[in-house]
């Protein structure tokens, strides 16, 4: 039992023993190299030799990149490594060792500048021209998959990395090289094409449709259209938020949102033509020939639009020529044809007079007729002319207010079929507008891509190569 507790302790002595050695060996190996070590000599031999330098930078979580503040912020590892004589020793001299670790202030290391940077296709600055699917370079950065952790707004396309010597630079500093990492970035557009451009697409698509409406309905078109307007001036003010106040490049969503405020604008104004011309009449304007033509006869033909003809006044001349009772015909002003149009109390009080006239008329002529002697039928027919001429004039009233009616009723119809045929114009060529507008703008960031090489124009692979 005693040999065994002394077995216990002795394990733990040895242990320690052990542990002191180990430490007296580092201890002794860091002594004979801190020997007489400046650590501001550089670690050549010889005058002309060359210290080579391998400068990695890990690259461990792409966090976030500021468009509107142009700053990127990630999580790197910067290593380097280089190879000093003076730190040299044989693992045999002491016990096997051939690791140790020293703070960095005691070794020689080379002089590095850091410089952050980022730089686009064509500008110094972040290029914000395919705001959904674009392209960044950003120097500086060499990337590790293993140890990356994925972000969900942008991906990594390319990591290149280039060795810049300038050729320029005098003598004593052709030492002095560059090293630039490049990191190519695209951004995932699924966050901006739910989020923004969806929306933006149906809310427009909104503002087509408010052409099925009525053509005189422009109150309730301008209303629907003005919505549409505030709606797509909220999505600006939400982008113009995010990205930098720069006139160097405009962002594409930027773009697009702006094409379509332009679009509604246009909508809008359209509803209040086509309003004005719907609402117009025979006594206000005059429609040529030529308009009539095109809009009542051309263009419905081409629209396929179903056209009631029009009656046979509506296409003759808007003075239509009047009875008066005698064999000569006479027309009525224009400036008379406000007055023709008399309220249907006072037609109903003629249409009462004119039954009163013929009635006395017809009583005389019955008198005469009794009478059976031609002297007195004269005389019957000589006291009734006067009866019947009034009831003549009250019903030839009455045939002229009717026929200015008609036309005045035929006049507003064609004022109406315009607005409906201009209408429908408006509506194909703002439709054929926002979805070739619409087109073009997506178009324009499929192709503009990041480019299938990192540097274009320059075949000479690039290590590590893209995935």
């Amino acid at each position: 039992m005693h040999g065994g507790q002394r077995l216990l302790l002795l394990l733990p002595l040895l242990a320690v023993c052990l542990g002191a050695q180990g430490r007296n060996q580092e201890e002794r190996l860091l002594g004979d190299l801190m020997h007489n070590y400046n650590p501001h000599l550089r670690p050549a031999e010889h005058d002309s030799d060359v210290v080579n330098v391998s400068l990695k930078l890990t690259l461990t979580n792409l966090i976030s990149l500021n468009e509107r503040e142009e700053a990127l912020t990630t999580n790197v590892w910067i290593e380097m490594q280089w190879c000093d004589y003076r730190l040299r020793w044989d693992p045999s001299d002491y016990e096997g060792l051939w690791i140790l670790r020293v703070p960095s202030a005691m070794v020689w290391r080379p002089d590095v500048v850091l410089e952050n940077k980022s730089q686009t296709y064509s500008t110094n600055e972040i290029n914000l021209q395919l705001s959904q699917e674009d392209g960044q370079t950003i120097e500086w950065i060499f990337i590790d998959p293993e140890a990356f952790t994925e972000n969900g707004e942008w991906a990594i396309r390319h990591r290149p990395a280039k060795m810049l010597l300038d050729e320029a630079a005098p003598a004593e500093e052709a030492g002095h090289q560059k090293v630039v990492f490049y990191l190519l970035i695209q951004r995932k557009p699924l966050f901006y094409v739910i989020n923004i451009i969806a929306p933006c697409v149906l809310i427009s698509s909104v503002a087509v449709l408010i052409y099925f409406l009525p053509a005189k309905a422009g109150g309730q078109k301008c209303t629907v259209a003005i919505n549409v307007l505030l709606a797509q001036t909220v999505f600006l003010f939400l982008v113009a938020k995010k990205v930098p106040e720069t006139s160097q490049a405009v962002p594409l969503i930027s773009k697009y949102l702006t094409f379509l405020l332009v679009v509604t604008i246009l909508i809008v104004v359209n509803a209040v033509v086509v309003l004005n011309v719907s609402l117009r009449s025979p006594h206000t304007h005059s429609m040529a020939r030529g308009v009539r033509k095109v809009f009542l006869r051309l263009l419905p033909q081409l629209l396929r639009m179903h056209v009631r003809p029009l009656a046979p006044a509506a296409v003759q001349d808007p003075r239509p020529r009047l009875w008066n009772g005698s064999s000569s015909g006479w027309s009525i002003p224009a400036r008379e044809e406000v007055a023709l149009c008399l309220p249907r109390s006072e037609l109903l009080f003629r249409q009462h007079q004119r039954n009163g006239l013929v009635r006395a008329a017809l009583e005389k002529l019955e008198k005469g007729r009794e009478s059976g002697q031609s002297q007195e039928l004269c005389g019957s027919l000589k006291q009734a002319a006067p009866a019947i001429q009034a009831c003549v004039e009250a019903c030839n009233l009455i045939a002229r207010a009717r026929h200015q009616q008609s036309h005045f009723d035929s006049g507003n119809e064609e004022w109406f079929l315009v607005g409906r045929v201009l209408d429908r114009v408006c509506f194909l060529v703002m439709l054929s507008l926002f979805v070739c507008g619409t087109a073009g703008i997506f178009l324009m960031a499929h192709y503009n891509r990041v480019p299938a090489l990192p540097f274009p124009g320059d075949p000479r692979p690039y290590l590590p190569s893209p995935d």
